[in-house]
């Protein structure tokens, strides 16, 4: 079993800049491949990034790229969003995700979801 919590979220204006943390305990040996994912109201969970355990392959969603960016710091057993230039359309529940193994990066997730947190765009 992995465990992953979220934090970061929060309320910022439009072109404003959060930064998501999911810290990772567990089965983290595993060298899994990970992502994030979000849940806008009245809408389904939707692919935001994956990055490989090595961080040398990431993949966004077309309507995040240029503006997020997916890191991870094996040695803290962490993974980061860095959302800038945000948009109220991008206003939902972040969740962090992680598969079993390490697997390319791919917009389905993987087996295990953290709690969620949620962010909040102004305009």
């Amino acid at each position: 079993q992995v465990q992953l919590t979220e934090s970061g979220g929060g309320l910022v204006q439009a072109g404003g800049s959060l930064r998501l943390s999911c810290a990772a305990s567990g089965r983290t040996y595993s060298r899994n491949t990970m992502g994030w994912f979000r849940q806008a109201p009245g809408k389904e969970r939707e692919f935001v990034a994956a990055i490989t355990w090595s961080g040398g392959s990431t993949k966004y969603a077309d309507s995040v790229k240029g503006r997020f960016t997916i890191s991870r710091d094996n040695a803290k057993n962490t993974v980061y969003l860095q959302m800038n230039s945000l948009k109220p359309e991008d206003t939902a529940v972040y969740y962090c995700n992680a598969h079993r193994t390490s697997v390319v990066v791919t917009i389905t997730p993987g087996d295990y979801w953290g709690q969620g947190t949620q962010v909040t765009v102004s305009s």
